[in-house]
């Protein structure tokens, strides 16, 4: 009987034992459970550092002045002149209308200056009025403007040195809605661009920008800022800035396509890989992770700049000597806690 007893108490024993054993392994499947399913990140230190602050924008090449050259009333035209890619002189005569009336105007003004002469002689002698000469007076100055318009709308001269870039019309054709010539003054030429309203003060005129041209992919014009404009769109937030390149030699043509860039000094500022930007679906809005003390991760929004190799420029939202994470991000959200792999190891 005792024989069976201590038995049964050995048996007791090696039950409880063998539980806590199973117990005992249980607890470290889970505890090592637990720790695979942190997420596995590997972290960059990011810093400060002076970073070139560039605009760049796109344009088309512009004439600098454009002239369309016609006549206020319809005539026909007698001769042109000068034709597509002729250049011209400021002040050069370009089409001669008809000028049939002309002459009839020149006689009736001649008339009216004698008439006006003759009544302010007689007035002077004591006969005559002052009435007389001063309605003589302002029929002559009405017979001179008309003459002076009937001249300048006959015998058309060009009001700027350019070339010729259109011609809508040809001898005995009347003139019509179109414009005769088109006149263009291309040295220089301009470009135009809509610059955000936070460069606002670091645009001044006089201040020098590069341009290419796709057309020279191998050479830097050199622009100059000759006008800002004093009023922000309130739609796009952009001011336009008016920009001239000289152009004596005449390669720089109007409908070319041109990439400007503003240098506007340096700047401190955190600089990011951009293996750690993660872009939020259906939306422009670009974020960050970044690593905490505490072993968590935070998402933080971030607003970038320029893209510097493989690195961008951070104007907010990521603070100077920040752990960010450069790989792993897929399982990641904000306040998660993460298992930070170690590539020293």
């Amino acid at each position: 009987m005792r024989t069976s007893n201590l038995t049964l108490r050995m048996a007791a024993a090696a039950m409880i034992v063998l539980a806590a054993s199973a117990c005992s392994s249980s607890d470290s499947k889970v505890e090592t459970k637990t720790e695979e399913e942190l997420p596995k990140v590997e972290l960059q230190q990011v810093f400060s550092q002076n970073v070139p602050q560039i605009g760049e924008y796109t344009a088309t090449v512009e004439a600098f002045k454009t002239n369309n050259i016609s006549s206020s009333t319809p005539n026909r035209i007698k001769s042109i002149l000068v034709d597509v890619g002729s250049k011209v002189a400021k002040g050069q005569k370009v089409a001669v209308l008809d000028d049939a009336n002309i002459e009839q105007l020149r006689v009736r003004l001649e008339n009216t200056r004698r008439e006006y002469n003759r009544a302010l002689q007689l007035f002077e002698i004591g006969g005559g009025t002052q009435q007389s000469v001063d309605q003589l007076k302002t029929e002559l100055d009405a017979s001179q403007r008309q003459y002076d318009n009937m001249v300048e709308n006959t015998i058309l001269t060009s009001p700027i040195a350019g070339v010729v870039t259109e011609r809508n019309y040809d001898p005995g054709d009347m003139t019509g809605a179109q414009p005769i010539l088109t006149i263009e003054q291309i040295n220089p030429v301009k470009v135009i661009v809509n610059v955000s309203e936070t460069d606002f003060t670091k645009v001044k005129k006089g201040m020098k920008v590069d341009i290419n041209l796709d057309v020279y992919p191998d050479e830097t014009f050199t622009g100059t800022v000759y006008l800002i404009h004093p009023s922000v769109d309130a739609n796009t937030r952009t001011f336009v800035v008016e920009i001239t390149i000289d152009n004596p030699a005449g390669r720089v043509l109007p409908g070319m396509f041109a990439r400007v860039t503003m240098n506007f000094g340096e700047a401190d500022h955190v600089v990011i890989p951009d293996r750690a930007i993660v872009k939020q679906p259906g939306s422009g809005n670009k974020y960050v992770y970044i690593y905490h003390n505490d072993g968590t991760v935070s998402y933080n929004r971030v607003e970038l700049g320029r893209r510097i190799d493989n690195t961008y420029e951070v104007l907010s939202g990521v603070a100077n000597d920040s752990k960010v994470v450069i790989s792993g991000q897929t399982r990641l959200a904000d306040g998660v806690k993460v298992d930070v792999i170690d590539k020293n190891k």
